[in-house]
């Protein structure tokens, strides 16, 4: 058989390899290190929500396919959540689809609404899909960089504007922001609306950490300014409110049209998924307010331990308002690559981090930024923290 001369990967996936998670975390289980690269829990959400999963398989709710846009039971969650905590009317039938995930949320929103030549502005530093999904939709992605100022990021509403051009289809926004930590205030959300609304622009905003805000931060979707709700797809996830990240139970939100032309592109990816899961995710929407309180304080105790500790290892440390992450600068401890040190860290201190370069187009812009979890136990955090402690040695 003659040798192929066409490669086989697919051009528009030609520039992605493994993600740099799996890479990683396979590093972690070589070295035996903690694992603090990739966002998952290192404990199961809330035990009454396991019983509602365990309760559906028994009773066969879901063990067959559900509906295409999701059982009608967690639909109408959805929308109630979004009612209750935003004042956002969603029609469970025709407004709110359930996903396999954020990532296939995402996958099929641009699927849906980007075509080849279309360009996307996306926030830099992004969550790596992003990028795959815009190259396998044809798209263009154009990023905007948010930089590190007086102790947090920020974007920068004239570069924004800069960006946007007669082929910019879609503004593809995250708040809270992964891996940053940023959460996008009300000023500036409302410029973005703004310039969307201007410009005839789409919005697709990924809003998974909407629950993991601290220091009194305010997460403001979107969809609720002016304008906004007819153009946006909002995006959300069981994942990480409940910490059951292998249910992939995900959602969007948005106008009949949109919430149309989404599950298009979706019903040719998974079709559907989670069938019981979906039952328990229903209940989980319903938990008191007790819950997600009690999430963000163990969660914030759990991020000053980490950034204190970061910050006494000789790390320059970027305290976030939203997610389950922390960003550092490196370069006060005498390097400035990002890549060379999370893979050497591993055998200096016993720990993995995420070099936050993989998150940007200008790789130079994120090279000496690298992105920790703090998502995991106390006494996990607090062994990680000690180990790190040998790099000032």
């Amino acid at each position: 058989m003659a040798a192929m001369t066409r490669p086989l990967l697919n051009r528009r996936l030609a520039e992605f390899g493994t993600t740099i998670f799996a890479e990683m975390s396979a590093l972690a289980a070589r070295t035996g290190s903690i694992n603090l690269g990739q966002g998952f829990p290192d404990t199961d959400g809330p035990e009454e929500i396991r019983e509602a999963a365990v309760r559906a398989l028994r009773d066969g709710r879901g063990n067959q396919y559900p509906p295409g846009p999701g059982v009608p039971e967690l639909r109408t969650a959805i929308a109630d959540h979004q009612r209750a905590r935003y004042g956002l009317e969603y029609d469970p039938d025709t407004e709110v689809l359930v996903t396999a995930g954020a990532t296939e949320a995402i996958a099929a929103a641009l699927l849906a609404l980007v075509g080849p030549g279309d360009e996307v502005v996306a926030l830099e530093p992004y969550y790596d899909s992003y990028a795959a999904c815009v190259a396998l939709a044809g798209g263009t992605r154009v990023p905007v960089t948010l930089r590190p100022h007086e102790g947090r990021y920020v974007l920068d509403l004239d570069e924004l504007r800069a960006a946007v051009t007669p082929r910019t289809r879609l503004l593809l926004l995250n708040t809270p922001h992964n891996p940053t930590g940023t959460v996008l205030t009300r000023a500036e959300l409302t410029a973005v609306a703004e310039l969307a609304v201007e410009r005839d622009l789409l919005v697709v905003t990924d809003e998974v950490y909407e629950h993991l805000v601290f220091d009194g931060a305010e997460h403001v979707p979107i969809a609720t300014l002016p304008g906004m709700r007819e153009r946006t797809v909002t995006i959300g996830s069981a994942g990480k409110t409940y910490s059951f990240t292998g249910w992939k139970v995900g959602w969007t939100t948005a106008s009949p049209e949109l919430t149309s032309a989404v599950r298009s592109a979706k019903q040719y990816l998974t079709y559907v998924s989670s069938g019981p899961f979906q039952y328990a995710v229903a209940e989980a929407l319903r938990l008191p307010e007790a819950y997600y309180d009690g999430l963000r304080a163990d969660l914030q105790a759990k991020r000053d331990l980490l950034s204190e500790g970061l910050a006494q290892a000789g790390f320059e440390v970027y305290r976030p308002r939203g997610t389950y992450f922390v960003t550092t600068d490196i370069r006060p401890l005498g390097t400035g690559d990002g890549f060379a040190f999370c893979r050497s860290l591993p055998e200096r201190a016993g720990v993995v981090a995420i070099p936050n370069a993989v998150f940007y187009d200008h790789r130079e812009a994120g090279a000496p930024f690298v992105r920790f979890a703090f998502c995991k136990r106390t006494d996990v955090l607090e062994e990680a923290v000690s180990r790190l402690k040998r790099l000032g040695r």
